[in-house]
């Protein structure tokens, strides 16, 4: 795993100070180039090929091609072979060496030859034309700054911000979407101006123009195999997909968190690592928030060398970090614990799987139970339903992690948004009441304060699909990409640690889009195909029991030992005071404080944006930089 920068203008200190400031991302190896109208920088994790042959920016045969590259290519052997075929030769068998021979055959279309993980920018001399390419699914970032003839791209926000000629600015609509969504959706980030290269996109830069293009989609095409047929070919697939991803010159080991997805994946590597499989995981005192028995289990059923971290409340510190290095704040909870475990992991190994996308493609997380639960209530008068909802969303909140009512008042909230909102109505977290009593009145105005455009508009790209189909593809066109996927990149990448997500395999992803959505969600019984596929490999324990996943219980740490630090944080901030009302912010506080609501979405939602802007607009990059310890 690496981190790539450069723009469109020869500037050595700028490229050194974008590239310097990500080596987090590659401290195993550095470079930089720089020619007219062009600055290049690389930082290396050195993950295959060792050599000296893996350096980067990695120039083609004749020197006409350059290349920075993040991420892994696994198809990299057979294209190596294909393209040797054509006559190009290899100095060594790092998989970046493939990009610029298959871009020399088959030009930007080459981003459909590679499967992977990756980010990567192609400097082709002979054209003066820059491609910026990302992977199908979003698995690696890449964000850029475009001003004039000035194009400004890297693995990171951080690294765009120590250019001289971006501003440090808010985008306010960005700011809007993300106190709701918990995340910044795409292409927008919190930067003005800075924006995300989409998942399945290519960038040219050429002639002074910008033209920003997919290059992949997703379709929703059921196929006519039996269902144990389906279930063969699925577990097939993933297998192949983990073997894949055992391809590496380091030590490899696992996130296993004891649900089904992390245990399924530490089930096939036990089946093809010669090597001792190394496993990780996180727990918590509080037992309805720790899943260690479960992954106990798994470790004892494959013979892993398991290893526990517990975690206790977190510090301000850790916070700090954290939100430095994933650039933009998004409210994960997972992202923490997550940082945590990829820096015990790192002692031991250079890269892990990780089963993220698995209730995404199966339809595993609550919310598509919930929108399920909502359609079969349709048949109940509208005013009745909604009367209903309100007198439950009213309820105290429980201190446990989920509960009958703490599950039937999130139901509720979620069942009161508009309908526009599809199943992320359960995981949007304003309503217009909040809304009008939070923002300043002057913001509203300045903002398109219509909830559920966002998705509406990533809707629109599977228009013809069945409600569950379209359902499936928000998520993995939105939440997945711009909330999951980035939090694992920067959390693990925090620690210089690659992490390898094969449930994310484009191959398994379009089998899984052939498959009917109740052989997923099946009545109300979630990843009813996987759990039957799965039943051959792990314990009927694992295979049977429901969704918990990495989160941590800071609704209880907000109003204990991260009280203090909480009201100080949000309430002298400034953009919290030039965007919010006070005597809302005050008032959600209180009521979280004295448990009558669960506000802690909203609030670790301020905690985090009052820290980013502290770190990266009220203060230098340089003085934020202390944080990355």
């Amino acid at each position: 795993m690496c981190g790539i920068a450069g723009f469109t203008a020869a500037d050595e200190r700028s490229i050194r100070a974008m590239t310097d400031i990500i080596a987090h991302r590659g401290p195993d190896d550095s470079g930089i180039l720089i020619e007219p109208g062009l600055s290049l920088g690389h930082r290396r994790l050195s993950i295959i090929d060792l050599s000296e042959c893996g350096h980067q920016p990695m120039l083609n045969e004749d020197g006409s091609i350059v290349v920075v590259y993040n991420g892994e290519i696994y198809n990299s052997p057979e294209l190596r072979h294909r393209l040797e075929a054509k006559g190009h030769r290899f100095r060594g068998h790092c998989d970046t060496e493939v990009i610029a021979p298959a871009y020399q055959e088959y030009g930007p279309a080459c981003v459909t030859e590679f499967q992977g993980m990756f980010a990567f920018a192609l400097w082709d001399r002979n054209r003066r034309r820059l491609l910026l390419a990302r992977d199908r699914i979003g698995i690696k970032p890449l964000y850029y700054y475009h001003h004039g003839d000035l194009l400004i791209f890297a693995s990171e926000v951080k690294a765009i911000l120590e250019h001289p000629d971006v501003p440090r600015e808010v985008d306010e609509q960005a700011l809007f979407e993300y106190l709701g969504y918990e995340f910044v959706p795409a292409p927008r980030t919190l930067f003005r101006g800075i924006r995300k290269l989409r998942q399945g996109h290519t960038l040219i830069f050429e002639n002074g123009m910008c033209k920003e293009e997919p290059y992949w989609d997703l379709h929703f095409e059921h196929g006519s195999l039996s269902p144990r047929e389906e279930e063969r070919r699925l577990a097939e697939i993933l297998e192949t997909a983990v073997r894949r991803r055992l391809l590496s010159d380091v030590p490899v080991g696992a996130f296993l968190s004891g649900g089904l997805d992390s245990s399924a994946l530490v089930g096939f590597m036990s089946r093809h690592m010669k090597e001792t499989l190394r496993t990780y995981t996180i727990g918590y005192e509080d037992p309805t928030f720790s899943e260690l028995p479960y992954a106990r289990i798994v470790s004892r059923h494959v013979g892993s060398e398991h290893h526990e971290l517990m975690i206790d409340p977190l510090t301000p510190e850790r916070i700090r970090k954290a939100v430095w290095h994933l650039d933009e704040p998004m409210t994960d909870l997972s992202s923490v614990p997550l940082m945590l475990i990829s820096e015990r992991a790192r002692r031991d190994v250079k890269v892990c799987l990780s089963g993220e996308g698995g209730d995404e493609l199966f339809m595993g997380y609550d919310r598509f139970r919930a929108s399920r639960l909502n359609h079969r209530l349709r048949p109940i008068p509208a005013p009745l339903r909604r009367l209903g909802f309100q007198c439950v969303a009213v309820l105290p909140d429980q201190p446990q992690k989920k509960g009958m009512i703490n599950m039937l008042k999130r139901f509720a909230e979620g069942a009161l948004l508009p309908e526009d909102g599809e199943h992320m109505r359960w995981q949007y977290f304003l309503n217009a009441d909040i809304i009008q009593k939070l923002f300043q009145s002057d913001y509203l105005r300045s903002v398109d304060a219509e909830i559920f455009a966002p998705i509406r508009r990533i809707a629109e790209g599977c228009a013809e699909a069945c409600r569950e189909d379209r359902e499936v593809y928000i998520d993995i066109r939105m939440a997945m990409a711009d909330s999951v996927l980035m939090k694992v990149d920067k959390m693990s990448m925090a620690t210089s640690l690659e992490v390898r997500v094969p449930f994310l395999d484009h191959e398994f992803v379009e089998f899984s889009a052939m498959l009917h959505p109740s052989r997923k969600l099946h009545g109300m019984t979630t990843k009813a195909i996987f759990r039957e596929a799965m039943r051959d490999l792990l314990p009927p324990e694992i295979v049977g029991r429901g969704k918990q996943g990495y989160s941590i219980p800071i609704k209880n740490w907000l109003r204990e030992d991260l009280r203090d630090f909480m009201v100080a944080t949000i309430t002298q901030c400034p953009l919290v005071h030039r965007t919010l009302r006070a005597d809302a912010v005050n008032s959600l506080i209180d009521e979280h404080l004295s448990r009558r609501h669960n506000h802690n979405h909203i609030l670790w939602a301020l905690i985090n944006l009052s820290l980013w802007y502290e770190t990266f607009i009220h203060r230098s990059t340089a003085a934020a930089a202390s944080h990355a310890g």
